[in-house]
């Protein structure tokens, strides 16, 4: 099919076509630009579609040479008229900061907004630009002492003036978004909120073709059902919907019947995810049942959510038809009334995912597993359940054959063979594993920690498979015993590799025998190490020499944090 399209004139179809294979890669697109016009031309949309995530994707670790990612904001800015200049002038923002032209009408490219990634990447572009003279670059924590207001609300304002301005360029470009995630953490985000739903009133065709809606509210909301009303009557054709209401709602019956209009609205509902439900979930689940929803919704997640009330669950999954995966993270009230429901339905209950924070009846988490451990591919247990006892580890050897992600934060003398059974019986189809000591105590030292790391390291390597998609390790260091472990596991490629020492005190550097077993044997594609050198807590990615030389062989060092996989994420990005 190529060969056809090159044959007959087709060839810039056929770029295009490559270069969104490329559209996660964003070291292969900025080389594109460099090439010639084309590629450009194909390369600079998927860089730009999304600039928010990337620029705020290491929060953590504030440097000069993140902040220097939010400098696209200036960009974006570059045609304000005069009133908005002076506006900006009266907070210290020069106007000779925004570029006279642009190659690329770079505002008309965006298919993302998140909120709070927009409100963190301006955030950062006000403190570097109004005191980049005045904090050295190497500032680990932006001063925000250091700018030129005499007090925070100052400093609010302008950020509420730059976040207006940059939703005006978007909607004047006639943009329409693929994806729209609204973020409230904190109290003043509701008056965010509110400009955003102002000037989303005025312009509706902004988000009427959305695919894919987040609202996730970890404040206090005062009123958000006008909103919601918009949404079930303007955008209806969103594939995935994630609800997340972490804490007080005004009227939350109210809110539920809303979301119940929402999902009831849509013409292709594919996936939803219920969270934090501080509220009835009564009807948005029942909505589930209509006769559209029913015939498309192919995925559920329920991430924190407590079953205790939940009644109706059994009367939902009977009528969804092309049901492929229930996907259940750390959720509450997994008692028998909750296994009453599943063991009743006449369909599999297709359970993909169960990450648990505690065991809250044995039997009934048995129950669950007899019922569904044939579909069980993610499973993992919080850091309150530090120590699973060997009868959980047990249920699971007997019923979970199939299990790709495996997160294990802790083990104890008594079960830490059979982890290693576990890890050896999951072999054909792991991919990706995590395994941790003493997680809760991180900042304190325990004897058993150091004994039972020093075993991890001395055995894992056998059991591991010939390929691991992630392999993350939480542990106390020894050098030898590390050594050990790269000897053991020479057979493994594994494309993600996270290490993290827990030894801060006479900590040895353990880096010449990752230079030694891992960079010269080019057996790890990505590599983030925290805390294995004589400085404590140091991150590899910070060490630009080493990561040059990592270059060289073909290994991309990353930020620990940047790398760090957390089943939330996985599981949205993965199904």
């Amino acid at each position: 099919m190529a060969c056809s399209k090159i044959f007959s004139g087709d060839l810039p179809e056929l770029i295009n076509e490559i270069i969104h294979y490329f559209q996660n890669d964003y070291k292969t697109l900025y080389s594109c630009i460099l090439v010639n016009r084309l590629l450009c031309r194909f390369a600079i949309p998927l860089l730009w579609k999304d600039p928010f995530s990337s620029a705020s994707k290491n929060h953590h670790l504030i440097t000069d040479s993140y902040n220097k990612k939010c400098d696209f904001i200036q960009i974006y800015l570059f045609n304000l008229n005069e009133e908005e200049k002076t506006n900006l002038k009266e907070y210290g923002i020069n106007k000779d900061l925004f570029p006279s032209s642009t190659l690329f009408n770079y505002s008309s490219f965006i298919k993302r907004l998140n909120t709070w990634k927009i409100l963190h990447s301006i955030e950062k572009w006000v403190v570097r630009t109004l005191t980049a003279e005045k904090q050295p670059s190497s500032y680990f924590i932006q001063n925000t002492n250091l700018l030129p207001f005499s007090n925070s609300d100052q400093y609010w304002n302008l950020k509420r003036l730059i976040y207006k301005s940059l939703l005006k360029r978007f909607i004047g470009n006639k943009v329409k978004l693929h994806t729209f995630e609204i973020s409230m953490i904190a109290d003043k985000d509701f008056h965010y909120f509110n400009d955003s739903f102002e000037l989303i009133l005025q312009n509706p065709n902004f988000i009427c073709n959305i695919k894919n809606l987040e609202l996730n509210y970890g404040t206090e909301i005062v009123n958000i059902n006008p909103f919601l009303k918009f949404l079930y009557s303007n955008c209806k054709d969103i594939s995935s919907l994630y609800f997340l209401f972490s804490t007080f709602i005004d009227d939350n019956t109210l809110v539920d019947k809303h979301l119940s209009q929402i999902i009831n609205s849509q013409q292709n509902l594919k996936k939803i995810l219920f969270g934090f439900n501080n509220f009835p979930l009564y009807h948005s689940l029942l909505s589930l049942k209509n006769s559209i929803c029913s015939n498309t919704l192919r995925l559920i997640i329920f991430y924190y959510v407590d079953f205790k009330n939940v009644i109706i669950l059994k009367e939902v999954l009977e009528h969804l038809n092309v049901l492929e995966s229930i996907h259940i993270l750390y959720c509450y009230s997994l008692d028998s009334n909750f296994t009453k429901q599943i063991n009743n339905l006449t369909k599999p209950f297709k359970l993909k995912s169960l990450f648990i924070d505690k065991i809250y009846q044995f039997e009934s988490l048995r129950s669950l597993l007899q019922k569904s451990g044939d579909y069980l591919e993610n499973f993992g247990f919080n850091t309150l359940v530090n120590e699973p006892n060997q009868q959980l580890l047990e249920l699971i050897k007997n019923y979970c054959t199939k299990v790709k992600f495996f997160d294990l934060p802790g083990f104890n003398k008594q079960n830490i063979n059979i982890a290693f059974d576990l890890i050896e019986n999951f072999k054909q189809n792991l991919s990706y594993l995590t395994i941790s000591i003493g997680v809760n105590r991180f900042f304190s030292y325990d004897y058993d920690d150091n004994v039972l790391s020093s075993n991890v390291l001395l055995k894992l390597g056998q059991f591991l498979p010939p390929q691991l998609e992630y392999l993350s390790l939480t542990l106390m260091i020894n050098a030898s015993d590390f050594e050990v472990f790269l000897k053991s596991s020479q057979n493994t490629f594994i494309k993600k590799l996270l290490i993290r020492n827990r030894i801060y005190e006479e900590c040895e550097d353990i880096l010449p025998y990752i230079k030694k077993y891992i960079m010269k044997s080019k057996r790890v594609e990505y590599l983030a190490i925290v805390g294995a050198f004589l400085r404590e807590d140091e991150d590899l990615f910070s060490l630009k020499d080493e990561v040059k030389e990592f270059e060289l062989h073909n290994i991309k060092v990353l930020n620990y944090y940047e790398l760090k996989i957390d089943c939330y994420n996985f599981i949205k990005e993965m199904y």
